[in-house]
């Protein structure tokens, strides 16, 4: 009887012992192995993957810059006479067109200088009548040898006196017109005007203030530096000497509106900065909308005239072996496909596909190493956005 004793506790030991290493086991296993993959394995064994669409995007080649808007003209207007601002005739920030009147200055004095002069040239005129008589009689006398050498080139010298008096009282008169003229200050080009710098009532003195400032806006000039190897790869890529060839370029504005091509000419400045290994090129567009404003910075990407489309993928789909590259995508049915690839150029974080792929595909970037081709999985697309965050 006490041999049993002893054997039914020994069998009560060893059961607990082994309930103990069970209750182990399940404890390691729900701390190591992933509960999803528990759940997923269970689900008659179908993988899950992360696939994107491919993305068609255009690759023609683009570089970006920062441009500052200028104006091709640009004036100061100042007063050429002194006196006191009589009008002013134009409104502040307006368009103005060549030849408008802007500012009359004082022109009283400027047209009684006229009439002095006026008066100075009739003179001259009347008094060369005069010698020019005495001239002819010294020469009539002179010949019939009544009067002497000497008196004769006294009539002479006078005559030629009296010319001069004239020319230079026409001279006066020419002066005393150009300074009328001046009082009236017109508009040398169109574009905008700005704050009248000096208002009516105000006295100026030639040449020493300004009185407001024309910008041309229409068409504009946008500048920018490139480097010495941009310039070069520019000049061999898209026109080589020739500065008219076609060029496409986009302009982005400070709140996001994209200007593309109003290029009209553009020019490269005629030497590099040694400071900066740059270049100026100044590109001359149309402004119809005034949406470029003098002074603005802008950015300004240049590129090739005609867009180029290709197939981009991430580069975390493509798988490299002894044959070459491939990508696995996923069919309509949820079957896994293996599809060879011949890869371009790197753009940013994508590869350009030549050729094995169409704009309906879809690749996995996650789950490659679980797959074969011909295999059933559970994909779920994102989007190429949210694969690049």
């Amino acid at each position: 009887m006490r041999v049993s004793v002893i054997n039914k506790k020994s069998i009560i030991k060893q059961v607990i012992i082994f309930s103990l290493f069970v209750c182990l086991g399940w404890y390691l296993k729900g701390r190591f192995i992933p509960q999803g993959a528990m759940m997923g394995a269970g689900a008659k064994g179908v993988t899950s993957v992360l696939t994107v669409m491919v993305e068609q995007a255009n690759i023609a080649p683009k570089k970006e810059f920062i441009g500052k808007v200028e104006p091709i003209n640009y004036v100061s207007l100042k007063p050429q006479v002194t006196g006191y601002v009589e009008e002013v005739l134009f409104q502040e920030g307006s368009l103005v067109n060549k030849g408008d009147l802007l500012f009359i200055i004082e022109q009283r004095k400027y047209i009684a200088n006229i009439e002095l002069r006026q008066a100075e040239l009739d003179q001259a005129k009347a008094n060369i009548v005069k010698v020019e008589k005495d001239y002819k009689r010294q020469v009539s006398l002179n010949k019939q040898k009544y009067a002497s050498d000497a008196k004769l080139d006294i009539a002479k010298s006078d005559l030629l006196q009296a010319k001069a008096l004239v020319k230079q009282a026409n001279a006066n008169l020419e002066l005393a017109k150009i300074n009328l003229d001046y009082t009236e200050i017109k508009a040398p080009i169109t574009g905008y005007i700005g704050k009248a710098l000096v208002t009516k009532g105000n006295y100026v003195s030639a040449a020493t203030q300004d009185l407001a400032h024309i910008v041309q806006t229409n068409p504009i000039r946008v500048s920018f530096a490139v480097s010495d190897k941009d310039m070069l790869d520019m000049r061999s890529r898209y026109d080589g000497n020739d500065m008219n060839a076609p060029l496409h370029t986009e302009i982005v504005l400070p709140n996001g509106i994209v200007i593309e091509n109003g290029l009209k000419s553009r020019f490269a400045d005629n030497m590099i900065d040694a400071n900066t290994a740059t270049i100026s090129i100044y590109a001359e567009y149309n402004n119809d909308k005034n949406l470029l404003i003098p002074g603005n910075y802008v950015d300004i990407r240049v590129g090739d005239a005609e867009e180029v489309y290709a197939i981009l993928i991430p580069q975390a789909s493509i798988v490299q072996d002894e044959f070459g590259a491939y990508v696995m995508s996923v069919n309509k049915e949820g079957n896994v496909e293996q599809k060879r690839v011949e890869l371009g150029d790197v753009i940013n974080d994508t590869q350009v596909v030549l050729s094995g792929l169409t704009a309906d595909d879809n690749v996995i970037i996650q789950g490659l190493q679980k797959v074969r081709a011909g295999q059933a999985v559970k994909a779920t697309l994102i989007s190429n956005k949210a694969e690049a965050k």
